[in-house]
């Protein structure tokens, strides 16, 4: 206390506490004390030194002495009034534009959030960005340019008057956009702690971070511990996967579907198209709304893909049949049963442009290849975990919808990714299955070259499917 009494209010100061590890007891400084556990005998000998009874642990200083004082007076500043809870407004089930006929799934990414702001402006208003550095290499750039990047003091803009520059940064306090440079730890405790205003002060933020894909690997632990202490957001992983092919391994990745899809609390997501992009956003954002729901994880690309290709129906019912299916988890391509399957394959993310075109080569081949496009593995293996559960519980059918018992087929599935990934859905039914992934490090190449060296191309797909056949 007297230490605390002799500081000089006015200025910062750092009181260093020098101890001892165990001073007193029979594990002083010994160098396996970290993990040592005192014994009830010594329990009491270290309560007694300390002037404390160890039948009254939680024992509380004297209200009349300098201690117990300080502890009132500060439980006094630190008491604040009840906050009022402001809830988020509702997130719409659509945004309602037509993506572009060829668009990655990065490129979707920036549309969202401006398409955000015009349909759902309450909604949006709550969102705040976050980036180490690569705001415009993720396509955050429109999305700046109408909201702004957020500084406690605005600072003066040295490239106002540069006439081919696009991207408009304007700094203030109103700003929803937070750059924090290359500092990916720093990136997830922000996150964390903007994922935590509505427990604390009642005024609930949505942060969504992009993150180039594989460094999520050096910002893990704070993440998952602010996850963990209910601090939500999304984080967008993006680009991913060796379909980055011309910058090579430094910033292809491998492991992160995997190790996403093991996070407590988090949903990961790989989308395939634009329009399973905005339906799986808009539902993460919903999910952070709520203060029980999950954080999410989005691995995209920058690979760009004939938006054709997901066949979203036109009917409205069938439609909003789809975007059920797709937050569920996954939805069947192909326009045949599964009971004509003989082979089917799976697969997520833009790595499906290689699944379908795999299928209608083997069509032509005379093999009768089914279509499933995960829009989220771990949703599915939460489905597939659940439905031999007997308590009581909200259980989602997604697995045996796209795997029906009564109908199985070997299965062949690709992922820009570790094939371990997808490895359970052989446990859905009892299939045979083949994996195909990525389990080398990467190199430089062109997209189709990074695909071939991993065995994820179009012709890898058909090999695997006529082995598993038996052609």
């Amino acid at each position: 206390m007297s230490t605390f009494d002799a500081i000089d209010d006015d200025r910062p100061t750092v009181v260093f506490a020098y101890t001892i590890k165990g001073k007193g007891l029979a594990t002083e400084g010994h160098p396996g004390n970290h993990a040592a556990q005192l014994t009830e005998a010594q329990m009491r000998e270290l309560a007694a030194a300390s002037g404390m009874d160890l039948e009254d642990p939680w024992v509380t200083f004297a209200p009349d002495t300098p201690a117990g004082r300080f502890c009132a007076e500060t439980a006094q500043r630190l008491r604040r009034e009840p906050v009022t809870d402001h809830a988020v407004a509702e997130v719409p089930a659509e945004l309602g534009f037509t993506p572009r006929p060829q668009i990655s799934t990065q490129a979707a990414l920036g549309r969202f959030l401006s398409d955000l702001k015009h349909v759902a402006p309450e909604v949006a208003q709550r969102v705040v960005t976050l980036s180490p550095d690569v705001a415009t290499s993720t396509n955050l750039g429109g999305w700046i340019n109408k909201t702004g990047i957020w500084s406690p003091a605005g600072r003066h803009d040295w490239f106002s008057d540069d006439r081919e520059r696009v991207l408009r940064w304007q700094e203030g306090t109103s700003g929803q956009h937070i750059e924090l440079g290359i500092a990916e730890v720093n990136l997830v405790s922000l996150a964390g702690e903007l994922g935590s205003t509505g427990q604390r002060w009642g005024q609930p933020l949505l942060p969504i971070a992009t993150i180039y894909d594989p460094f999520i690997n050096r910002a893990l632990e704070p993440w998952t511990f602010s996850l963990y202490a209910g601090g939500s957001s999304i984080m967008v992983g993006t680009p991913s996967g060796v379909s980055l092919a011309p910058e090579g391994g430094a910033h292809q990745s491998f492991n992160t579907p995997s190790v996403t899809l093991e996070i407590p609390g988090l949903t990961s997501w790989e989308p395939a198209s634009a329009q399973d992009l905005e339906w799986t956003l808009l539902e993460a954002l919903r999910e952070l709304a709520d203060p029980d729901g999950d954080s999410a994880y989005f691995r995209l690309t920058t690979r760009p893909v004939a938006q054709e290709l997901a066949g979203v129906p036109e009917d409205p019912l069938l439609r909003e049949r789809r975007r059920d299916q797709v937050i569920a988890g996954g939805y069947r391509l192909s326009a045949r049963p599964a009971a004509e399957d003989e082979v089917t394959l799976v697969g997520a993310g833009a790595i499906m442009t290689e699944v379908i075109a795999a299928a209608a080569r083997l069509e032509s081949l005379g093999v009768r290849a089914g279509i499933v496009c995960l829009s989220s593995p771990s949703k599915v293996f939460r489905s597939v975990q659940e439905r031999s559960e007997v308590r009581s519980s909200v259980r989602s059918a997604i697995a045996d919808e796209l795997f029906p018992a009564a109908h199985p087929a070997p299965l062949v599935t690709v992922l820009d990714g570790h094939p371990h990934t997808l490895a359970f859905l052989s446990g859905v039914r009892g299939d045979r299955t083949r994996n195909l992934g990525v389990t080398e490090f990467g190199q430089a190449s062109s997209v189709s070259q990074a695909h071939a060296l991993h065995g994820i191309d179009t012709d890898s797909i058909v090999s695997a499917a006529l082995d598993l056949v038996g052609r």
